[in-house]
C-alpha cells in the first residue's frame, strides 16, 4: 500500500526537476518577478525555522530549543564552521534542558 505513493512522489519529484532546465529556456520572468521569488524563498524559510524552532506537538516548544538556534544562528553570522555551529546550538539547548529549562 505505501509503494505506489512513494513512486507517485518521486516521480512527481523528478518530474519538477526535469521540468526546471527544460522550461528555463522558454520562460523569461521579468527581473521585478525574480527579485519578488528571492524574497518569498527567504520569507517561506524563515517561516520553516521559525515554526520548527518554537513550535512541538501544537505548543510552544520551551525556551531551550530558540536558545540553541539563537547560538547557531550567532555563531553562523560569525562564520565559523558547521560542526562548530551545530555543536554548540545543540550543546545550548541540552544545557538548558539539563539545567531545568523546558
Amino acid at each position: 500500500m505505501t509503494l505506489l505513493p512513494i513512486l507517485v512522489l518521486a516521480l512527481g519529484t523528478y518530474g519538477f526537476r526535469v521540468a526546471g532546465p527544460l522550461l528555463s529556456e522558454r520562460l523569461k520572468l521579468s527581473t521585478r518577478v525574480q527579485e519578488r521569488m528571492a524574497l518569498a524563498t527567504i520569507a517561506m524559510l524563515a517561516a520553516l525555522v521559525a515554526t520548527s524552532t518554537l513550535l512541538a506537538q501544537g505548543g510552544f516548544a520551551g525556551w531551550a530549543r530558540p536558545a540553541g538556534v539563537l547560538v547557531g544562528a550567532v555563531l553562523a553570522c560569525l562564520r565559523l564552521p558547521f560542526i562548530a555551529v551545530v555543536i554548540a546550538a545543540a550543546a545550548t539547548a541540552a544545557g538548558l534542558r539539563l539545567l531545568g529549562v523546558p
